[in-house]
């Protein structure tokens, strides 16, 4: 397996090279340079376990791994989950699953790939022979810091540098980042939000001088954001586990379509169901679920892709974005290089451009896309407690609420993607209680609501000492950069 940039200006390469590159030298994002198919067999699938799903899609896409290094990969990876089948499908009603992602150590979807990630990018770095030490550069909206953070912490051969907005990210995210105990990590929050972060962090993993400083000190740049392709494919993952499961339950008969909402802002999530469906996976509806930042709601229905506009911090932080990094590769499956390169070109000059009526037409095909505002995000939680006594985290609420503006007859799959404890203080204003002034308070109030405990990932997580308090412009991020790399 071969991968190309989406915007055609770099060398085709490896599986291993494209996972340490993270981002291409043109700018552009890894694809596979010919897209797979798997010839699924069900009644094989519906009796698998989720590492045996894990290793039939990794190996289609990383083939210089062999299947019993990526069953110790996996093994090692998942140790941490509080569940032994790692995802749990739960049923709503009838019709309405939830594909429950957030059983890992920081409680969100970003456990699934990034407790993967950093086995897979430190045996690709000894495959290929490279001496360099790993810098993993990550901006994040909340999420993605804490489970890089989680997943690299004391790797070898890595720094894992992350910057994250000063406001949005919710207590729990803060304390996840600020206390973490690895001695390669370095964190700073920034005087931005996260479209800002992770334009700088873009522009610094582009820089051709900054690049040849790092090499002189034997350092090069990877990546753990969504824009990775390791993260990527980790993720299509549990597309195909799902589809499976619910086979395994009577839910679903094999080669029946399953529709699918993601919450998302990155457009990672839900671009990996996109590729479980070219892979095979019979999917019907995507639908894209943002919040009151609905740049994705406004292209899907118009082809106009308009980053211009006030940016919104909500209830649902990790989906605050305006800048959809993985659009890139969706743009790139439909209409090729040379457009999506165009079109990367206006939304860096302008913060805006606009899609060919074919092109649009073609998206249209496969997706939906729906937003819900604060309120309607907080009612989704208060009725969804109230009509099943389940509780749902704020992003996840956006994905029920999107999902119901949608007419099927099908199976519906709704991606929940992270637990109702990370968000402890808007579940409980939802659901009409109070929070307290004291976070762990507040995990304990959740948790007699759900009559669930407190997950022991975050039990102690409030009395831990923080480590990282620098809060920064971003303009000093770049030489903060190298101060922390000692350039």
């Amino acid at each position: 397996m071969k991968f190309q940039s989406t915007r055609g200006k770099a060398p085709v390469v490896s599986g291993l090279q494209a996972l340490i590159n993270g981002l291409a030298p043109d700018g552009g994002l890894y694809v596979p340079q010919a897209f797979p198919k798997i010839d699924f067999d069900w009644d094989q699938l519906a009796k698998a376990d989720y590492f045996q799903i894990c290793q039939l899609v990794l190996s289609t896409f990383f083939d210089e791994f062999s299947q019993a290094e990526l069953a110790d990969f996996l093994h090692e990876a998942y140790a941490q989950f509080d569940r032994p089948e790692i995802v749990k499908v739960h049923a709503l009603d009838d019709k309405r699953q939830l594909l429950e992602l957030f059983h890992g150590p920081t409680l969100a979807f970003k456990d699934m790939a990034l407790s993967l990630l950093p086995y897979l990018l430190t045996a690709a770095v000894k495959k290929t022979g490279q001496k360099d030490a790993l810098v993993i550069l990550t901006a994040t909206s909340g999420d993605t810091g804490g489970a890089a953070l989680q997943g690299f912490s004391d790797v070898d051969q890595t720094q894992i540098v992350v910057y994250y907005p000063s406001v949005g990210v919710s207590a729990l995210q803060r304390q996840q980042m600020t206390t973490t105990p690895g001695k390669n990590a370095h964190v700073v929050a920034v005087e931005g939000n996260f479209d800002d972060a992770q334009r700088v962090v873009k522009k610094l993993l582009a820089d051709p001088d900054l690049a040849k400083q790092m090499q002189t000190a034997g350092l090069r740049f990877s990546s753990a954001n969504s824009i990775n392709i390791g993260r990527l494919v980790a993720q299509v993952i549990y597309y195909v586990y799902a589809y499976a499961q619910l086979l395994k339950s009577g839910r679903l008969k094999p080669g029946e379509k399953l529709d699918v909402t993601v919450p998302t802002g990155n457009f990672g999530d839900i671009l990996a169901a996109y590729w479980a469906k070219k892979l095979g996976l019979p999917l019907g509806k995507l639908t894209v679920a943002s919040n009151v930042n609905h740049v994705l709601t406004d292209f899907f229905a118009s082809g106009i892709y308009n980053a211009k506009r006030d940016f919104q911090v909500t209830t649902s932080p990790a989906m605050d974005i305006l800048l959809s990094s993985n659009l890139e590769r969706l743009l790139f499956d439909v209409a090729g290089a040379e457009k999506t390169r165009h079109w990367m070109a206006d939304l860096a000059e302008k913060q805006t451009f606009t899609v060919d009526d074919k092109t649009l037409d073609l998206l249209q095909q496969s997706f939906n896309a729906a937003f819900a505002d604060v309120d309607q995000t907080s009612q989704t939680i208060k009725e969804t407690f109230r009509d099943h006594d389940y509780l749902l985290d704020p992003h996840t609420a956006v994905a029920v609420y999107a999902n119901q503006q949608f007419t099927t007859q099908r199976q519906q799959l709704i991606v929940s993607t992270a637990s109702p404890f990370k968000f402890a203080e808007i579940v409980l204003s939802a659901l009409g209680q109070k929070p307290a002034d004291d976070p762990a308070a507040n995990l304990k109030q959740v948790a007699q609501i759900a009559k669930l405990p407190v997950p022991a990932a975050i039990a102690d997580l409030f009395t831990k000492k923080v480590r990282f308090h620098e809060q920064l412009t971003i303009d000093q991020l770049g030489e903060d950069l190298k101060a922390s790399l000692g350039l």
